[in-house]
């Protein structure tokens, strides 16, 4: 399963970013497009309920997310 980051934005200084996991770029596309228009509800990586309105959404970027464990600690040369 992959991760992916959804953007979405209201203008050019607020948005609200969420994380699906999907198999394919395909179906998180099938996804946001799914929820068009309507109230959609989810909890962010802090843990913070968000309920949004995706007919107030200006733009929704949806790209594939790598995340980096920074819990590792880096061994100097």
């Amino acid at each position: 399963m992959k991760e992916f980051k959804v953007t979405y934005f209201f203008d050019e200084n607020h948005y609200i970013r969420r994380f699906i996991h999907l198999d394919s770029q395909e179906e998180a596309e099938d996804l946001i497009q799914s929820e068009r228009d309507q109230y959609i509800s989810f909890r962010d990586s802090r843990g913070i309920y968000h309920e949004l309105n995706t007919e107030d959404v200006r733009v929704v970027q949806i790209s594939e997310y790598h995340r980096v464990d920074k819990t590792k600690k880096k061994v100097s040369k």
